[in-house]
C-alpha cells in the first residue's frame, strides 16, 4: 500500500502556512501531496488562507470576505510572504493538491479554475461542509472529494457516502478502529490529521490508514520506518 504524506498548509511547522514559500518547501521535502485552504475575497478572488479573518496569519485584521484582493495582497503573511491566489500555487509547485473549501461560496470559483486548468486528476477537493462537496461534484463531474471531520463518530461514514466523497480526513485524536473498519466496508480511503509525532504516526500505521497530513516534513522520512 502506498502510504501518503500530505503537507498541511504546506509545511506549516517550519514555514508560514498557506504561502508559496511553505508550498515550495513541502514539495522540496518530497511530500506526496500538499493541502491548502480556500476563501473568496470581496471581489471574488480565490485566495489561499485558512481562517475567515486575517488576524492570526497576517499583520492585518478583519474578515477575508470584506477585503479586496489588492487589500489582502498588501498584508504580510509571514517572512514577507503574501497571501497567494490558488492559481499561483498551481504554477509554483507540481505536486498533487488537496484544496479545502472553507467557504461554501468558493466552490463555484474553484470549479471554474478546475475546468480551465483541467485539474480533475491533480486536485482533490476537501471540506468540512457536506454541501460544498456535493456542489463541487455537481459543477465538476469526476472530481475526487474528501470529507474532513474533527468531531465525529461512526456516522461520519454515512455522511461521506451521502456527499459522494471517496475519502475521509479525520482528526487522529478521535480515530477508532471501529470507524476505520466501517470506512473500509464503505470503500472509503482514510487519512489521519494532524500527525506530527512518532506516536501519532505509529497509530496511523497500526490502523493501516492510507496516509497522514502533517505539519512536519520529517514525517515523510520517518514514515518509511514505521510500516
Amino acid at each position: 500500500m502506498n502510504f501518503l504524506t500530505i503537507g498541511h498548509r504546506g509545511v506549516m511547522g517550519v514555514e508560514p502556512e498557506n504561502t508559496l514559500r511553505s508550498f515550495v518547501a513541502a514539495e522540496r521535502a518530497g511530500l506526496d501531496a500538499i493541502e491548502l485552504d480556500l476563501h473568496l475575497s470581496k471581489d471574488g478572488a480565490l485566495v489561499v488562507i485558512h481562517d475567515a479573518e486575517v488576524d492570526r496569519t497576517t499583520d492585518g485584521s478583519g474578515a477575508v470576505a470584506d477585503k479586496t484582493l489588492a487589500e489582502l495582497r498588501a498584508l504580510d503573511a509571514g517572512r514577507g510572504e503574501r497571501i497567494p491566489v490558488f492559481e499561483e500555487v498551481l504554477d509554483a509547485v507540481r505536486a498533487p493538491l488537496q484544496a479545502e473549501i472553507k467557504d461554501v461560496a468558493a466552490a463555484e470559483a474553484l470549479a471554474e479554475v478546475m475546468h480551465r486548468r483541467d485539474l480533475v486528476s491533480r486536485v482533490e477537493v476537501l471540506s468540512f461542509h457536506d454541501e460544498a462537496l456535493t456542489e463541487i461534484a455537481r459543477l465538476v463531474p469526476g472530481v475526487r472529494t474528501a470529507l474532513v471531520a474533527d468531531r465525529y463518530g461512526t456516522e461520519v461514514v454515512g455522511r461521506a457516502r451521502a456527499a459522494g466523497a471517496g475519502t475521509l480526513v479525520l482528526d487522529i485524536r478521535r480515530l477508532t478502529l471501529e470507524i476505520v473498519e466501517e470506512a473500509r466496508a464503505a470503500d472509503l480511503r482514510v487519512i489521519g490529521w494532524v500527525v506530527n509525532t512518532l506516536d501519532q504516526l505509529r497509530l496511523a500505521r497500526a490502523f493501516e490508514l492510507d496516509g497522514v497530513t502533517t505539519d512536519q516534513p520529517e514525517i515523510k522520512r520517518t514514515s518509511r520506518f514505521t510500516a
